[in-house]
């Protein structure tokens, strides 16, 4: 009973946004929309990657649980087919016990991992951290701008952030260079905006990860989730992803962004 009133609190006050559970086993797609429907959430699934894609395209969700290991296409294909056109949240499931494939998924576009087995209040709590982190606060705001860049002078107006040929809107959650706008993920974003916000002062990856991810301090995962991120971050804006200006690593400690003026 108190679990359940748990859950229930859980979802209040959220809108019913819709979620993609992509697995194979058929007692996880129902486990998972059976406690994701109980907390609030709209769910859809699919039993195969082939149809994960083709239930994305149809239902647009807002956000996808993604299984690894999949028939007729895996969790990677599915990633990649998503990252084609959408940069909607993913948290892919995996039981692979090398860490490197684990990455995989998130070198792919991936904003998190599960590994498998998980308690589906685990999975609960990644899903909501992901939501919060990642669906745009943004109002768009009407722009002379085909591109809808900021302004020109965006650098004095509010909620513009501009550094070098860099602009950063915070409100619509919005990257541009030169007047064109470069594509972030949610994550990505959240992760730039933690770093620009602070500019300067240098962050450690479990920081980073109680930060973006909201990962609790003792809280056990691979920090080079973190170095994914960055290195994904790093090739979307650096001139020279491999020599960064922007993005700097602070040696012993993490990483940091450039001082802003």
């Amino acid at each position: 009973m108190a679990e359940n009133e748990e859950l229930q609190e859980m979802g209040e006050g959220e809108t019913r946004q819709k979620i993609l559970v992509a697995d194979d086993e058929a007692s996880i797609r129902r486990i998972l929309e059976t406690r994701l429907k109980m907390v609030g959430y709209d769910v859809v699934v699919a039993e195969d990657g082939e149809e994960a894609v083709e239930v994305f395209n149809k239902t647009n969700p807002d956000l996808v649980v993604l299984d690894v290991m999949m028939p007729k296409m895996d969790g990677y294909g599915v990633t990649r087919e998503i990252r084609r056109t959408s940069d909607v949240p993913i948290i892919i499931l995996t039981a692979l016990g090398d860490v490197s494939e684990r990455i995989t998924g998130l070198e792919l576009g991936a904003d998190d991992y599960v590994i498998k087995p998980f308690s589906p209040k685990e999975l609960e709590a990644r899903v909501k951290a992901v939501l919060r982190r990642t669906i745009s606060k943004d109002v768009i705001i009407p722009t002379s701008s085909s591109s809808g860049a900021p302004a020109a002078n965006g650098k004095n107006s509010k909620n513009i952030i501009t550094t070098g040929c860099i602009k950063i809107d915070t409100a619509r959650r919005q990257v541009f260079r030169k007047n064109e706008r470069i594509r972030l993920t949610g994550m990505e974003f959240s992760l730039l905006e933690l770093l620009v916000n602070n500019s300067g002062q240098a962050y450690s990856r479990n920081e980073i990860l109680q930060h973006v991810w909201s990962y609790p301090a003792d809280h056990r995962i691979d920090t080079r989730v973190v170095d994914v991120h960055i290195s994904r971050l790093r090739s979307k804006l650096e001139t020279d992803p491999t020599n960064p200006e922007l993005i700097l690593t602070a040696r012993g400690i993490g990483y940091m962004f450039q001082r802003i003026n």
